[in-house]
C-alpha cells in the first residue's frame, strides 16, 4: 500500500509537468495495493511483481477504466472487457497506476500527435518523450512508476526508452498477446515491457508473455527463459553483428560516438565483433510506409460513428454516410487521416501490387536478411536512434524528418524479431540519453536479455547508470 501511495504522490506532484498519464485510477490502484496486502496477510503465495505500480499505454482495454488511444474518437469509451496483457498483470498482482498517453492510435514517434496534448521528456521537458509510447517512458524516466506497458509497430517501445534513458523491449512478434490492444497495423503491432533495468524488464515479460488462443498470431511455444537470462547476462564467446546499413548521413556524432564506445565493451566483455550488410534495410522505412497504413486504413474502418465511441451530426438531418463523415473528421487527428489516406490509396484498385504488393516483397527480402546474418551471429546490435531527443514542434511540420526517427528500428517490426533497447550513456552535445539497440532471432528473446544484462552491469561499472544517477530532477 505504501509503495503505490508514494507513487501516486509522486504523479500528483510532478505530472502536470511531464503529462505521462491520460487516466489516473487512484482508487482502483489502492484497491489492488490492498488486496495484495491481504494476500500477504493471510500467506498466499505472491509473484515476483506483486504490489509493484505499473503504468499501463492506453490502447490496451481496462474494464471500467477509460481506454481512448490517445483520440478524440474514443473520449470517454469505458471498455467492458479486459485485454489479455491486463488481464495477465492483474492476476500477477501488479498494480495498475492508470493509463498513459500516447501518439493517436499509435501513429507517431513523439507523443505529439495525441489529441489531448504533448508528453514532455523528464530530461528536458521542452524535448519529446519518444513516441507512440511517450507516456509510458516518461512515466518511468519521472520516476512516476517503476514499471510500464507499451506497443512497437515501429519501434514505439524502444525508440521512447532511447530517448529517456530507459529499458524497453520488443518481443518476438506473436509471444505477447494482442487480444485487447486496439490495432493499428495487426501484422506489426507488438506490446512489451518497459522499465528502468534489463532485470525488470525481463520479470515484466514473463508475466504478460505466453500463448492466448483469443489471439490468432499468438505462438503456442514455451516463453524464452528471459528471467534467468537477465540474472546471469554475459557475451563471452558470442557472435555479435554490426550492421553496416545502421550508420552513415543523418546520424548524430554523439549517438555514433556511445554506439562505438558499446561495441567496444562488449569485444572487451569477450564477445566477437562481426561486420554484416543487411542491403535490403536501406528499403524498410519505405516498405512499412506502405504496409503500416494500409493495414491501418482497413483497421481504423471499424470508427464510423455508428456502432461506438465519437458520433457527430446524428440529429435527424444527415445520412449515415454524413454521420461517419462528420465523426471521422472531428474524432481523427491529421497524422491518422494522412495515414489512413495513404493506406486506402496503396490498397487501391491498380496500385495493389504496385505499392502494397512491392512492399510485402521487399520485407520478404528483409527478414532473408535477418535469416543470412543470423546465421554469422547470435544477436545484432544498433543505435536505436539516429538521434537523441529533439524538441517539441520541430518536426511537426515535416512528416518525412519525424518518419526517420524509426530508421533502426523498424527493419525488426518488418521481420518479427525480438529487440530491445537500453541505455548507453549521454550525448556529450546535448547531454541526453542515447540508445543500444539489441535485436535476436525469433523466440529468442532471452538472447536479448543475457546480452542486454552484461552491457548494464559493465556500464554502471564503467560509467554509472546514466538514468539513475544523472536523471534531472523535476
Amino acid at each position: 500500500m505504501q509503495v503505490t501511495e508514494a507513487h501516486l504522490a509522486r504523479i500528483e506532484a510532478v505530472d502536470e509537468k511531464v503529462h505521462a498519464f491520460l487516466h489516473v485510477d487512484r482508487e482502483g490502484a489502492l484497491a489492488q495495493a490492498r488486496a495484495v496486502d491481504a494476500k500477504r496477510e493471510r500467506g498466499e503465495k505472491l509473484g515476483p511483481l506483486a504490489g509493484v505500480p505499473l503504468a499501463l499505454k492506453d490502447i490496451f482495454t481496462t474494464e471500467g477504466v477509460p481506454t481512448t488511444v490517445g483520440s478524440k474518437m474514443l473520449e470517454g469509451w469505458i471498455p467492458p472487457y479486459d485485454a489479455t496483457v491486463t488481464q495477465r498483470l492483474k492476476a500477477a498482482d501488479v498494480v495498475i497506476l492508470g493509463k498513459t498517453n500516447m501518439d493517436e492510435f499509435a501513429m507517431g514517434s513523439s507523443t505529439e500527435n495525441s489529441a489531448y496534448g504533448p508528453t514532455g521528456n523528464p530530461w528536458d521537458l521542452t524535448k519529446i518523450p519518444g513516441g507512440s509510447g511517450g507516456g509510458s517512458s516518461a512515466a518511468l524516466a519521472s520516476f512516476q512508476a517503476p514499471l510500464a506497458i507499451g506497443t512497437d509497430t515501429g519501434g514505439s517501445i524502444r525508440q521512447p526508452a532511447a530517448v529517456t534513458g530507459t529499458v524497453g523491449v520488443k518481443p518476438t512478434y506473436g509471444a505477447v498477446s494482442r487480444y485487447g490492444m486496439v490495432a493499428f497495423s495487426s501484422s506489426l503491432d507488438q506490446g512489451g515491457p518497459c522499465a528502468r533495468t534489463v532485470l525488470d524488464a525481463a520479470l515484466l515479460h514473463e508475466v504478460i508473455a505466453g500463448h492466448d488462443p483469443m489471439d490468432s498470431t499468438s505462438i503456442d511455444e514455451p516463453v524464452p527463459a528471459v528471467v534467468e537470462a537477465a540474472r546471469n547476462g554475459s557475451v563471452e564467446g558470442m557472435r555479435v553483428g554490426v550492421v553496416k546499413q545502421f550508420r552513415g548521413e543523418g546520424y548524430q556524432a554523439g549517438v555514433i560516438q556511445r554506439f562505438d564506445e558499446s561495441v567496444a565493451l562488449l569485444k572487451e566483455l569477450g564477445a566477437e565483433i562481426v561486420e554484416l550488410d543487411c542491403p535490403s534495410f536501406d528499403l524498410a522505412l519505405s516498405a512499412y510506409y506502405l504496409i503500416a497504413p494500409s493495414e491501418c486504413s482497413s483497421n481504423l474502418a471499424r470508427f464510423d460513428g455508428l456502432r461506438y465511441g465519437l458520433r457527430v451530426g446524428d440529429d435527424g438531418t444527415h445520412s449515415a454516410e454524413e454521420v461517419t463523415s462528420l465523426t471521422r473528421e472531428a474524432g481523427f487527428g491529421p497524422e491518422v487521416k494522412r495515414r489512413i489516406m495513404l493506406g486506402t490509396y496503396a490498397l487501391s484498385s491498380g496500385y495493389y501490387d504496385a505499392y502494397y504488393g512491392s512492399a510485402q516483397k521487399v520485407r520478404t527480402l528483409i527478414k532473408q536478411d535477418f535469416d543470412k546474418a543470423f546465421e554469422q551471429v547470435d544477436v545484432i546490435v544498433s543505435p536505436t536512434t539516429p538521434t537523441t531527443a529533439f524538441a517539441i514542434g520541430e518536426r511537426a511540420d515535416d512528416p518525412m524528418a519525424m518518419y526517420l526517427a524509426d530508421l533502426c528500428t523498424i527493419p525488426t517490426n518488418l521481420a518479427g524479431n525480438a529487440a530491445m533497447s537500453l541505455p548507453c550513456g549521454l550525448a556529450p552535445e546535448d547531454n541526453l540519453p542515447v540508445g543500444l539497440q539489441i535485436i535476436a532471432p525469433v523466440m529468442k528473446d532471452d538472447r536479448l536479455y543475457k546480452v542486454g544484462a552484461a552491457v548494464e552491469a559493465a556500464f554502471v561499472e564503467k560509467w554509472g547508470h546514466p538514468l539513475i544517477e544523472e536523471a534531472p530532477s523535476l
